[in-house]
């Protein structure tokens, strides 16, 4: 059986997801005989490339619960979160200057509140406690007249943990305030009704729920009381919101990846479970001093962060080339930093560099997971016996 395995296993789905073979399908026709541009609206070419447009737009927005004028298409979850955070922040200036977020946010949202906070605008990032959750209650007192947004992500891509995105939005609606969420690790892995919540915005990428990479969306509602001011200019695309020609092929692939998500994902989700139950229990109980980062109650299950004693990540990696894993933040690749999500669960620098994190998916095997346990369990007694 082990003979089928495919070297390296992938094991590092939250830094993206292989694209699944029906979502190329889907995508093929608008790369070759629908070439046309979804804006040419005076002949069949425009015609059919809008519609397939207008498909995808249906399937991302049955897949969160929204309407489909709600969904503005983007090139990715880090455009999504520029477009949602610094145009509400720029759009309810100068009344209200005051953004509220969370310390362990994703890069792409991080560097946002930078750039706002150089332009004069307060940004209150909110600490969490060692399960890698917020209190609620810091939330409620953080809140301010000045207040113009919060954003709080609703998984976490490091350490996996979900924050309760539907009480923090019913928070803010009660004070008037615009709730956004980065959901590009939540979309299509667990369940999401902005239908049913008071959620203004949210964030989706396409390479995190199997799609192609170039692609995501940004929620916005209908009944928001305030919209986010457009950051391009250009030809009015996207209700204004995002100029510029979109891809046939992408926001087809997009809602091919959104509807397959929508009927598998409880499938999903027991099948990542399962092997994450047995990883977790295999690690526990044959390598001693070995911790799970982050919430085991409030977590989704395939993102599994470790830290083991006396074993770095650089020395696992060394040791594991036939297993694809990381030791953090994908968008950080070519930096040399400290995470900062590990850094505010108030983990020691040794610490930090001895966690790694393992990112199962739908297409992950019990044969792989078996094999990668087995490797990592050996790998780590032979560091150990170099001590």
């Amino acid at each position: 059986m082990m003979s089928a395995l495919k070297f390296p296993l992938y094991l590092d789905n939250q830094a993206t997801t292989p694209l699944d073979p029906r979502v190329l399908k889907a995508m093929m026709p608008y790369f070759t005989e629908k070439f046309g541009n979804p804006h040419s609206l005076s002949h069949a070419y425009g015609w059919e490339a809008l519609a397939g447009v207008d498909m995808g737009r249906r399937q991302v927005a049955d897949l969160i619960g929204a309407e489909p004028d709600e969904i503005i298409f983007t090139s990715g979850a880090t455009e999504s979160n520029n477009l949602a955070i610094k145009g509400i922040a720029y759009a309810a200036y100068p009344q209200k200057n005051h953004i509220i977020t969370v310390a362990t946010e994703h890069s792409s949202l991080l560097e946002c509140f930078k750039t706002l906070e150089r332009s004069g605008f307060l940004v209150t990032y909110l600490p969490v406690n060692k399960e890698g959750l917020i209190n609620l209650d810091d939330l409620s007192h953080a809140l301010q007249s000045k207040t113009s947004l919060v954003s709080v992500m609703a998984v976490n891509n490091e350490i996996g943990v979900i924050q309760d995105i539907y009480k923090i939005a019913e928070i803010c609606a009660e004070r008037d305030i615009i709730f956004h969420t980065d959901a590009a690790q939540a979309v299509g892995k667990i369940s999401l009704d902005v239908g049913a919540s008071p959620i203004d915005l949210l964030s989706i990428s396409g390479h995190k729920t199997y799609g192609p990479k170039g692609v995501g969306a940004l929620y916005i509602s209908n009944h928001s009381k305030l919209s986010p001011f457009a950051l391009f200019d250009g030809g009015g695309q996207e209700r204004g919101f995002r100029s510029g020609t979109l891809s046939p092929a992408l926001c087809a692939g997009l809602g091919a990846a959104c509807d397959i998500a929508r009927t598998e994902m409880t499938q999903d989700y027991d099948h990542i479970a399962h092997l994450a139950e047995k990883i977790k229990t295999s690690l526990l109980k044959e390598c001693d001093g070995i911790s799970l980062n982050g919430s085991d109650q409030h977590r989704y299950p395939g993102n599994l962060n470790f830290t083991l004693k006396d074993v770095t990540a650089d020395q696992l990696i060394k040791e594991l080339r036939n297993i694809a894993f990381s030791s953090g933040s994908a968008c950080a690749s070519g930096k040399v930093e400290t995470s900062h999500v590990l850094r505010a669960l108030d983990l020691s620098k040794d610490q930090i560099k001895s966690s790694f994190r393992l990112g199962l998916g739908r297409m992950t095997t019990v044969e792989e997971v078996d094999f990668a346990v087995g490797e990592i369990i050996q790998a780590v007694q032979k560091i150990r016996k170099k001590l």
